[in-house]
């Protein structure tokens, strides 16, 4: 078990990221960044653009480790730019593909299908900054399904790496 940090946390029930980017994202809520999320088994983030859509079942939610971000753009740089839901600082996520993982952030152990990197797009350069999609290769995070209900909230947290994903989920 590794102790991590749940460092934000992202809901958000628009798609701001349509269209061109050379058009710019749309506005959004002002309120995308909560302080805790429930999750939801085989659904996502209760709230969140992608929960319950079945298009979207086995990637929901998406997880990004905090030392990937691309601070040397734009130190600034969070979630709301990323568009992804957890950001975790102490953990390579990215090299939990096929595994489950679980979290638990003192609310009790939340696990999740790790299905496939979440590819950094050409949005990345409009919202963080040029050169951002290339800092990100590799490094953009994952895309996750839910396998249990549970809630999720800021601050410190454990994470371990419970087995590789069964075949099929």
């Amino acid at each position: 078990m590794t102790e991590v940090e749940v460092m934000e946390l992202l809901v958000s029930g628009s798609h701001r990221f349509a269209g061109r980017p050379a058009d710019g994202p749309s506005d959004g809520p002002a309120d995308e960044l909560v302080p805790q999320v429930q999750v939801r088994r085989g659904l996502g983030l209760v709230g969140d653009r992608y929960y319950g859509r079945p298009a979207h079942r086995d990637a929901s939610v998406t997880i990004m480790s905090a030392e990937n971000l691309p601070r040397h753009i734009d130190p600034a740089v969070g979630l709301p730019r990323t568009r992804r839901n957890i950001l975790l600082r102490g953990v390579d996520i990215d090299s939990c593909v096929g595994s489950t993982i679980v979290l638990d952030s003192g609310s009790g152990p939340v696990a999740f299908a790790v299905h496939r990197p979440a590819r950094p797009c050409a949005w990345m350069d409009v919202t963080v900054g040029p050169g951002a999609r290339r800092a990100l290769r590799g490094k953009g995070g994952v895309r996750c399904t839910p396998l249990s209900d549970g809630v999720l909230v800021l601050g410190r947290a454990t994470f371990r790496v419970a087995d590789e994903a069964p075949v099929g989920g």
